[in-house]
């Protein structure tokens, strides 16, 4: 059975305040209650790629994101205060043009006297204007309730689409960009791996004072919503979409029309060549893979993900992925890799892990303040629902390792997905929820509409069948959490824009999305990653100064990747071969292990960068921007380096796996990677199935193929061995840099 969240939810309705307060730029606290910014936002009823969407909703155009809503601040006394309007932006009412704005994505800073949030200014001022229009970032100062608030654009920004920004614990901002990865603005946008829709790049950190601009995690499809929990981790949604592009494969199986092709190179002046093919992961269609052993490779989630402020230690959030938190349905079942081989399994849970409720994807997460380590989230589909679903929770303290790691159902499960039209909605369907608020006092507020069907536009651009509003959550009769009492009346405003093609008129009450709570916080330890004790030894035994190495990978835009035994995998994971040997070396056996069962020898590491070079359109006037391909690492500080240090083969990007089993290798930083195992004749016998990034200098250990949860498929802990690849790199890097 599904368990339901025993927190007691109060309304957070403050009760009449008996004072006064005097002008502050603290707001004002009554009954242990803190002041909720938020947002409002003209309706929009599409959702693709528009302001409420899963995806691409980075994008400022007329069409994703309408004009006329604010920043709002609500006071414990109930008092209502429209920010943006009090400091001179935006228009009250009536027509929407060069002076209107859209809000989104505040956040407090550490001592809640001010607040950093994205606004978009400007709209057409005629019919058939158009105008590239960016989400900018701006802080904000007097959140009181007398103060005259006082906005300023941040500093140093990129001149792109810059959302949900957050305080990092040194003042930095770290925030979403769809900044091209290295400001090659011939690669604007980046396209994701799915419909080729234009995404954010990844996660980016500045400092206004200075305009140092950092990337501290490159994304092909997309980051979303990052958050700076208490232990010093930056956690977010990425989309994991590494698979074929499935507009080329239409172009190409099913007379398509999308003019798929491939650029040369990431170069401006790159030819425009004559083919689509692609080299990275296995195919996704059957014309592919017939003939061969593979099955079809489908992968797709909206996951949680965490690295450090610096952008080091990249992973899902404590390790877990598809087998410890993906739901039930179809997209839970993971197929073998290969065809051929009886002993892969086809995964479906529940898993070894003490998890029994999954998720779909987990957008939109907050941490709890009053308890350190759990986060609320939404469970939501992709598509029709603003990203809006079921209401869900997750334990994932530093110190809580995966298998212990459990969904717990907030919201009823019905909530999870919307109602056909047509069909009568579940009982337990309370409508939809989105941007979930733990707030000090143990207390919850969401975003909640009472729809349970899929949004449809039946009118114009606004013509949305949601409603969101800010309310508390009770529990009804049943012991499930449902939406209780809103936090306003409603905000409403009359309205008129052009679209730009159409003029659109609204008048009515706009959404209320993204609270969050104004209240001071303890700023948390940044937290950094020590070489691990056994590769700290054989920097000991080689002599090499660990400093000196991170500066000659910092010079040159490298990290040093270390994997200590790549035949050990999660114990979990039988759906890729785990019967592993290092010809003439190591071996990993399933403690099932039988004789006559196929034992897979693995010899080389061959890594992939993702390159921007998928172009659409066609070759004489293709679209702008470019979707990644995973292509074999070609980078040139990683060839040069490696050729010199490493066991390397430049011609099939492969790195040697030493008899013990490890690899050493100097990679790309900043830059998406991915890679495969593969056998003394390049075929590929393990593949990775995330894209992961590096920082310049990081020194990145892992132990494992696929990283053990507890134990690996022989019921063993994770290697010990002193990796071999990592001496011998160590001693010619230092020989010919004494």
């Amino acid at each position: 059975m599904k368990r339901h969240y025993s927190l007691l939810l109060a309304t957070i309705l403050a009760v009449a305040c008996t004072g006064v307060s005097k002008s502050t730029e603290i707001p004002l606290v009554i009954n242990g209650k803190n002041p909720i910014l938020f947002v409002t936002q003209v309706p929009i009823a599409a959702d693709f790629a528009t302001i409420g969407s899963t995806f691409g909703n980075h994008l400022a155009s007329m069409e994703s994101v309408a004009r006329g809503g604010d920043l709002w601040i609500r006071y414990a006394n109930d008092k209502l205060k429209n920010l943006t309007a009090s400091a001179g932006f935006g228009v009250a009412s009536g027509f929407q043009g060069a002076k209107a704005i859209a809000v989104r994505d505040p956040s407090v800073y550490w001592d809640g006297k001010k607040a950093v949030f994205s606004m978009v200014v400007g709209a057409p001022s005629k019919q058939y204007e158009y105008q590239d229009y960016f989400w900018q970032l701006y802080e904000i100062t007097g959140l009181g309730e007398t103060d005259t608030p006082v906005i300023t654009k941040i500093a140093g920004q990129p001149p792109y689409n810059n959302v949900s920004p957050i305080y990092g614990s040194d003042d930095r901002i770290i925030f979403t960009s769809d900044r091209p990865r290295d400001n090659s603005s011939h690669l604007y946008p980046q396209l994701d791996e799915y419909e080729s829709t234009a995404t954010n790049t990844g996660l980016w950190s500045l400092n206004p004072s200075t305009a140092d601009l950092r990337l501290l995690n490159h994304a092909p499809s997309g980051n979303f919503t990052p958050i700076l929990d208490s232990f010093g981790r930056i956690i977010f949604t990425q989309w994991d979409h590494l698979k074929r592009d499935q507009q080329a494969d239409a172009d190409k199986y099913a007379g398509a029309d999308y003019k798929t092709f491939n650029y040369a190179s990431e170069a401006a002046n790159a030819n425009r060549l004559n083919n689509r093919s692609e080299v990275f992961p296995e195919p996704r269609v059957d014309q592919e893979i017939a003939g061969t052993n593979l099955n079809k490779h489908d992968f797709n989630q909206f996951f949680p993900w965490m690295i450090f402020e610096d952008g080091t230690e990249s992973e899902t959030l404590n390790h877990a992925g598809r087998h410890e938190l993906m739901s039930g349905d179809a997209r839970g079942y993971i197929e073998p890799s290969l065809t051929d081989d009886a002993v892969l399994q086809t995964f479906s849970p529940p898993n070894l892990s003490q998890n029994q409720n999954y998720i779909e994807n987990m957008f939109q997460i907050k941490e709890d303040p009053s308890r350190p380590g759990l986060y609320f989230g939404v469970n939501a589909p992709e598509f029709g629902t603003h990203g809006s679903g079921q209401i869900v929770q997750l334990n994932a303290a530093p110190t809580v390792t995966v298998n212990q790691m459990q969904i717990t159902d907030i919201t009823a499960d019905a909530t999870a997905g919307a109602t056909p039209d047509g069909a009568t909605a579940n009982p337990n369907h309370s409508g939809m929820y989105r941007n979930p608020l733990p707030l000090a006092n143990g207390e919850l507020i969401v975003a909640h509409s009472p729809e349970t069907r899929a949004d449809k536009q039946a009118g114009s651009l606004t013509s949305s069948r949601y409603a969101y509003r800010l309310k508390t959550l009770k529990q009804n009769s049943n012991g499930v959490w449902v939406a209780d009492q809103p936090l306003t009346n409603g905000i409403s405003k009359n309205l008129e824009f052009w679209s730009p093609d159409n003029k659109i008129t609204y008048s009515g009450n706009l959404w209320e999305l993204n609270p969050v709570e104004v209240v001071a916080r303890t700023r948390p330890t940044k937290r950094t990653m020590p070489t691990p004790t056994l590769e700290q030894q054989v920097f000991n035994q080689t002599g090499v100064n660990e400093t000196a190495l991170k500066q000659y990978l910092t010079s040159n835009n490298l990290a040093l990747a270390i994997v200590r035994n790549v035949t050990t995998r999660d114990e979990a994971d039988l759906q890729q071969p785990f019967n592993l040997r290092v010809p003439n070396g190591v071996q990993s056996l399933s403690k099932n292990y039988a004789a006559g069962q196929k034992i897979y020898d693995v010899s080389q590491l061959q890594i992939f960068q993702a390159d921007l070079i998928r172009g659409m359109g066609g070759t004489t006037q293709p679209r702008a921007g470019r979707r990644v391909l995973a292509q074999p690492l070609h980078d040139t500080k990683a060839l040069s380096s490696n050729s010199s240090y490493a066991d390397f083969t430049p011609s099939n990007s492969s790195f040697a796996v030493a008899s013990d089993g490890s690899v050493a290798a100097f990679v790309p930083a900043r830059r998406a990677l991915s890679w495969q195992l593969t056998s003394p004749n390049n075929t590929a016998v393990v593949r990775e199935r995330y894209w992961v990034s590096f920082q310049p200098g990081e020194i990145r250990v892992c132990t494992s193929c696929h990283g053990l949860n507890e134990r690996d498929q022989a019921g063993k802990a994770e290697p010990s061995n002193l990796p071999k690849a990592l001496l011998t790199l160590l001693q010619r890097w230092k020989a010919a840099n004494p």
